[in-house]
């Protein structure tokens, strides 16, 4: 008997952090259409998953993900172009309230930068490499690279990025601010994992609410970005756990979230 093929993504959990690793080794976890599909409903899942509080996805030491898969890329026309399942991938990703964690190690290329930059923190070891090579394969970058780099590093970073495809290591990913850490080999998925576990021991609503308001920031003027605070602040003021909060605060014990 044939061994059963193993599945693109592998999904663990310890406590309130939940682990989804990209499982193509032989390609480099290159962004294949059945891995992103498997992926987004994975990471929905856990969003909806009672006592999930933050998520972290990671590749393997040799790669986080290798860019698309560019043999299926190549024989797709442009109509197929326009209503391709993966067209719906990065918005999927972009819903996902829980906050994602991106540990990064080796390769992150095309689509798996854009993956890495689309998590709301990167943890990279030493040995990461990122680019954004679109341009050397005669197209531009589709799930958010030229909007998210100018953001985080500026029009002039993400234009040079952008239009020369060049690789970045990890310290200057951390200099343009990219990167939240970057830890030494064999060590960035624990530094991901132990950040994740401390995301996970905040309120989960509050986390919630506050992952929308900052994103908010890249998705609007400032009084838009202000107004949507205001209505998350005052939602977060309406919850259970805001008055367990500042009462354990003042008996000066742990606060014991519930999530309500």
């Amino acid at each position: 008997m044939s061994a059963e093929p193993s599945p693109p993504v592998l999904v663990e959990r310890e406590g309130h952090v939940a682990l989804a690793r990209l499982n193509r080794p032989g390609a480099r976890n290159a962004l294949s259409p059945e891995l992103m599909e498997e992926l987004a409903t994975v990471l929905e899942t856990l969003d909806r998953t009672d006592g999930v509080r933050a998520i972290v996805v990671a590749g393997d030491e040799v790669a986080f993900a290798a860019g698309a898969d560019i043999p299926a890329m190549r024989a797709r026309s442009f109509q197929e172009t326009l209503t391709h399942p993966t067209a719906r991938f990065w918005p999927r990703i972009a819903a996902i309230g829980l906050p994602l964690v991106a540990a990064v190690s080796g390769y992150a290329f095309g689509g798996g930068c854009e993956l890495a930059l689309s998590c709301d923190l990167i943890v990279a070891s030493e040995t990461a490499v990122f680019s954004q090579a679109e341009i050397t394969l005669g197209i531009i970058p589709g799930g958010g690279a030229t909007q998210r780099l100018a953001r985080v590093a500026g029009k002039q970073r993400a234009m040079e990025l952008v239009l020369t495809g060049r690789r970045f290591d990890a310290a200057e990913a951390h200099a343009m601010g990219l990167v939240n850490r970057v830890a030494a080999p064999g060590a960035w998925l624990d530094e991901a994992l132990d950040l994740a576990r401390t995301i996970a021991e905040r309120p989960p609503l509050a986390v919630r609410f506050a992952k929308r308001a900052v994103l908010g920031a890249d998705e609007g003027p400032i009084g838009i970005g202000l107004s949507l605070e205001r209505r998350l602040y005052e939602q977060s003021m309406a919850t259970e756990d805001r008055v367990e909060g500042m009462t354990a605060f003042l008996e000066r014990r742990e606060p014991q979230w519930r999530g309500r």
